[in-house]
């Protein structure tokens, strides 16, 4: 193993994010920090499942509440192969730090099983869905945790949680034990598209304040997308919708570039009838990596974690990160894109836009209601604006701090928009953990 290789393990990535904002802290006292260092409780269940073929097969799941000092636990249980208690725990704790961000009364969660989807079929992951609901039993429910779509879940895997969990607690409204599920059971307008619109509306309040000097709006932005999943497409179609001009987007098999700028509606078409964005008329062929080093305004990493690192957050020419992916870039990395003068609008901010109509979708169940569409985006817009004005005066507090220091260590202090959306968070967090009073 290389000594000098960057440390991209997940609790080591929270760990050091959560001391650089910490220690631009004042006051904050050792055991709430410590408290909200560790996730709450951590559910490991090992379930049969009988297979198509008749054989039964064993698999492993999770469920991690990092903290509900500010309500039940919320967050998306994702299948994927290789999917680890770890992994849960650090989303778990990212969550945390959303809905501290965007006011919500929720705490962070996460949940996961060990599957390839890809190579299951619907009987099969109904089965796995509905035992591993039956394995957690009253550990998720509506005023404790909260479920939700995740990585290679859906609505319909949400339908499946629910009525599971409806036929476990008959006589009662359980419509908001989880949130993602089809409109006829309760899903709310606006959800498929909620974490893409978030992003857009983040981005674009960010610029109208002053974010980025000399990029004061979307009209002409020349906009980078790595990944084309709902996140990505959404985010394409939106910020082609708002002005900008989509010069590259890409997906697992590679990526797409045109100078003059791509067609979403033509991506989207492309690729249904292809399997991959690669190929699109009148495109210039380019890797995943040529993407994140494209000379452009905004890059949107959509895709996975870790993608801008300490090898190559040097090659990154974007103006600005959008960070519509959970953890696409390490901590080595901001450190270098801040120095390049580059911002990164961190994920805890820029992509919300779930977990917050997910709580609307909650508000809704509770009270047997639905809301028109233009209400949720309106009410969404409204929950990312207050949070970025939050987190912005906040973070030119500390670059007027930095400059104003001529020596000592204030100077080397992270000045980025992670550490002081961290701060925001960290802080409500301590302070409604001391009034809630530490019992008995």
């Amino acid at each position: 193993m290389n000594e000098n290789a960057e440390n991209l393990d997940l609790i080591h990535i929270a760990e050091c994010r959560m001391q650089r904002a910490v220690s631009l802290l004042d006051g904050i006292k050792r055991g709430v920090y410590n408290f909200l260092r560790e996730p709450k409780r951590s559910i490991t269940v090992r379930f049969p499942v009988q297979m198509d073929d008749g054989s039964v097969r064993i698999f492993t799941g999770y469920r991690v509440v990092h903290n509900r000092v500010l309500g039940p636990g919320k967050g998306g249980i994702r299948y994927h192969p290789e999917v680890n208690l770890q992994e849960v725990q650090f989303l778990a704790a990212l969550m945390t730090w959303k809905c501290a961000l965007i006011d919500i009364p929720f705490g962070g969660a996460k949940g996961g099983v060990v599957c390839d989807t890809k190579a299951l079929s619907t009987d099969e992951l109904r089965r796995i869905t509905r035992r591993f609901i039956t394995e957690l039993g009253d550990d998720i429910g509506p005023h404790t945790d909260i479920p939700a779509p995740d990585l290679y879940t859906d609505e319909h895997t949400m339908a499946w949680v629910y009525d599971t969990y409806d036929v476990m607690h008959p006589g009662r409204n359980n419509r908001p034990v989880v949130t993602g599920k089809p409109l006829e059971l309760g899903g709310s307008l606006g959800r498929h598209t909620a974490t893409g619109r978030g992003v857009l509306d983040a981005t674009e309040y960010f610029l109208q304040h002053g974010g980025v000097k000399g990029l004061h709006g979307l009209a002409g932005a020349r906009v980078a997308i790595q990944g084309f999943g709902n996140v990505g497409a959404t985010a394409a179609r939106l910020f082609q919708q708002a002005g900008a001009r989509i010069v590259a987007i890409s997906d697992s098999q590679g990526g797409i570039y045109n100078e003059g700028g791509l067609d979403v509606d033509a991506i989207e078409a492309y690729k249904k009838a292809h399997g991959s964005v690669v190929g699109l008329p009148e495109s210039l062929t380019i890797t995943n990596a040529d993407l994140l080093a494209l000379d452009c305004d905004i890059l949107i990493p959509a895709a996975l974690g870790n993608q801008i690192r300490r090898d190559n957050a040097a090659q990154i020419k974007a103006r600005l990160v959008v960070e519509a992916a959970n953890g696409p870039v390490t901590p080595d990395a901001d450190i270098i894109l801040s120095h390049k003068g580059i911002v990164v609008l961190p994920d805890i901010l820029a992509n919300v836009g779930g977990v917050t109509v997910s709580y609307f979708e909650w508000v809704q169940n509770v009270e047997n209601e639905q809301w028109p569409l233009a209400q949720v985006n309106r009410k969404l817009r409204q929950k990312i604006q207050q949070a970025l004005a939050k987190v912005m005066g906040r973070w030119h507090e500390l670059e007027q701090q930095r400059q104003a220091a001529e020596t000592g260590a204030g100077t080397d202090r992270p000045v980025d928009m992670r550490s002081a959306a961290l701060m925001v968070a960290i802080e409500r967090l301590a302070k409604v953990t001391l009034e809630r009073g530490i019992w008995p």
